[in-house]
This record gives C-alpha cells, sequence and structure tokens, in this order.
C-alpha cells in the first residue's frame, strides 16, 4: 500500500494542494475515483463503526454516512440487507453518502449500493464482480476504497488547529453489553435483542459528531441527533426522524399514488413531504406534483396511534442527559429502553422520569464525545 496520495481538493475545492500520508503505509487502497478529503474523513469514520459494530454483534454491519456522522448504521444477517437498512433510516439524509461495510463486498450488495446516489464506499474487500459493477458506477468517477481489515492506528492521534497540534489517547474504549449493568431504574430487565440495539446505537454515536442520540429499532440505528448545541435539540431531531421512519411503515404510506417515472430521491422526498407535519405551504407544494393526485394526510391521531404500536425503541446518549425533557421526548417517540454515561446534577429527576414512564435506563460511566 502507499505511503501517500494527492487528494482532489481539501474541505473545499479552493484548499489545494491536499494529500493523506502517514509515517507508514497507508491502511487502504484506492480501487477506483479518486478522493477528496471529506470522502476520507468520512470513509476511515465509517470503516471504524462497522468493524466495531462487527466484533460486537457478530452481525455484518453497514453505515451510511455523510459529513462526519452516520444517516444510518445497521447490523443483520447480511450485507446487502445490513446497508438497506443503514440507507433507509434516513434516505435523505444518505442522498451522496460514503457506504460503509464491515464485510467484503459481494456482488448483491454491490447492485444495491449501484442504485442509489452515492459518492463512494469504504470495505475490507470486494468479489470480482461487485468491483466490476462498482467501478463501472458514475462512469469510473466512483470512489471504491479497500481497507486493511487487520491494520490498527497507534494508541494517540493528533490533529493541528490554527498552528496549533492537539494530541490525545484515541478512543479504543470497548463498548459491548458489560456497559449496561448498572441499571439505575426500578424496572430493570433489558431483553437481548433491547442490550444488541443499545450496544449498536453507543457505537454508533461513538463516530457521531457531539452532542449526539440516537434511536435504534431491530439493530438499525433509525434516528440520528448529531453536532447541535444543546442535547433536547438533539432529541428532537432524532425523534423526528425515528418517527418518520416508522410512519414509512404505515399502510397508507405504502399506498402512495406516486407518479410514474420518479426518480429515486424524487420518490423520497415526496413520501417524506407528505409524511412532515412541520412543512410550510411552499414546501408542501414542492412535493405535490409527484402524485397522480393528491393524498390525504395522515391526521395527528393516526400518527400517534401508529407509532404507539410500534415494538419499543431503545435511546442512546453520548453524554448524560441533563434534564427529563430528553426522556419525556424519546418516551414520545416510542423509547422504552435508555443507556447513557450518568453524572448529571440532575440524574435523580432523569430516573424519576424514566420510572414514570415505566422505562429502563442504564448508566454506562463512559463518555463518548465526538469531534
Amino acid at each position: 500500500m502507499p505511503k501517500e496520495i494527492g487528494l482532489r481538493y481539501g474541505l473545499n475545492p479552493h484548499q489545494r494542494p491536499a494529500r493523506a500520508y502517514a509515517s507508514g503505509d497507508l491502511p487502504f487502497v484506492v480501487r477506483s475515483g479518486a478522493p477528496g478529503m471529506i470522502n476520507l474523513l468520512d470513509a476511515l469514520n465509517a470503516w471504524q463503526l462497522v468493524r466495531e459494530l462487527r466484533h460486537a454483534t457478530g452481525q455484518p454491519a453497514a453505515t451510511s454516512f455523510k459529513h462526519v456522522s452516520p444517516a444510518g448504521a445497521a447490523v443483520a444477517a447480511d450485507l446487502a440487507t445490513a446497508y438497506e437498512r443503514a440507507r433507509g433510516a434516513d434516505r435523505s439524509a444518505s442522498f451522496g453518502d460514503i457506504a460503509a461495510f464491515s464485510d467484503t463486498v459481494d456482488a448483491r450488495t454491490a447492485e444495491t449500493l449501484r442504485r442509489e446516489v452515492s459518492d463512494g464506499c469504504v470495505a475490507p474487500g470486494y468479489d470480482p464482480k461487485a468491483l466490476e459493477i462498482l467501478s463501472r458506477k458514475k462512469d469510473g468517477a466512483y470512489l471504491v476504497l479497500e481497507v486493511d481489515p487487520v491494520w490498527s492506528p497507534g494508541t494517540t492521534e493528533s490533529r493541528d488547529v490554527f498552528g496549533v497540534t492537539l494530541e490525545q489517547r484515541r478512543n479504543d474504549h470497548l463498548i459491548d453489553a458489560s456497559l449496561l449493568r448498572n441499571v439505575v431504574t426500578k424496572e430493570t430487565r433489558i431483553p437481548e435483542d433491547a442490550q444488541r440495539d443499545l450496544v449498536v446505537g453507543l457505537i454508533t454515536l461513538k463516530y457521531t459528531q457531539s452532542n449526539s442520540v440516537a434511536f435504534v429499532s431491530d439493530g438499525t440505528a433509525i434516528g440520528i441527533g448529531a453536532g447541535q448545541q444543546s442535547r433536547i435539540a438533539c432529541t428532537r431531531i432524532a425523534a423526528q426522524k425515528a418517527e418518520l421512519w416508522l410512519l414509512r411503515r404505515h399502510p397508507r404510506a405504502r399506498e402512495l399514488p406516486l407518479r410514474a417515472g420518479l426518480s429515486r430521491p424524487e420518490r423520497d422526498n415526496a413520501i417524506e413531504g407528505w409524511l412532515r407535519d412541520d412543512l410550510t405551504e411552499p414546501e408542501v407544494r414542492a412535493w405535490r406534483g409527484a402524485f397522480e393526485r393528491e393524498p390525504a394526510r395522515l391526521s395527528a391521531e393516526e400518527r400517534r396511534e401508529w407509532i404507539a404500536k410500534a415494538p419499543p425503541l431503545s435511546y442512546v446518549s453520548d453524554a448524560f442527559l441533563p434534564f427529563r425533557d430528553n426522556v419525556d421526548r424519546a418516551r414520545a417517540a416510542g423509547a422504552r429502553y435508555v443507556a447513557q454515561p450518568g453524572g448529571s446534577a440532575r440524574d435523580r429527576e432523569v430516573i424519576a422520569a424514566c420510572d414514570e414512564h415505566g422505562m429502563v435506563m442504564a448508566f454506562t460511566g463512559v463518555r463518548l464525545f465526538h469531534h
């Protein structure tokens, strides 16, 4: 593997020259396309996420990564399904993503990826047919990175900011179900599938820009709130995404009279526009044209009833919950199981809120900030 490669540009096209280099060999090779700096920031973070998900759950893992945070992440019985679930968590946010895979990409997974608007992918290997499919995407410009699956960085990492070098120990804290032992609520039982979901959520947040929270269902991070200054803002964003994910499964959402010939992004945007209840009139007009006839919207009662019928969600936070409003909003979205570091001056209030809602909460004792 090379020690250095040139990049198309840095964070912006005017930031040239740009390069990626290492003291030894780089841990990846470019199989197709040409990366920019943002591509590599997404790919290297995304690869770490799926590698850890694979290690923690024993299942193939995939993520859809965008602007140094995951739009979705999932584990499943096979790689293609894992990516379909990760991509389906937030299809609008996944537009133009970097896809990451924990296992060798097969032809079925490559064919799934070929149909999507994506900027690149990273994986530990590609079957010959898969590499052929992906190398033709975007007329050969699609970025395909192959990463060394056994390569591991050193224990310290550094970055330069305004001419100052900052150094720290790399966040190599192992995340598994042992972090869920300190249950602090009256209800204490966390089923195995909920334990898996909480672990999936915690690993996802380890590579999400802070502040961050996530909702998880059946091995998939379905609602991620990232990079907000207040935690309740993160929770509101993540909860809305989780609710949209649930509402997309409503029978009426599956029977919408979409016009023929729509592209996948046009279809996705139309369905989301129909589901959302916070759009302005110009935004509503923008999606109306995607339907053969304008469908009646879901009422507030229909929305509440459908969300209430869904299986319970898991809710995780990368740092302590400072106020009970986060718990109240998470419960309204269907959360029943919670994992957070604990350590707030209002821990008792947050625990009491969980007890009021019949929720189970574990204090992990581990903060997972990522900047």
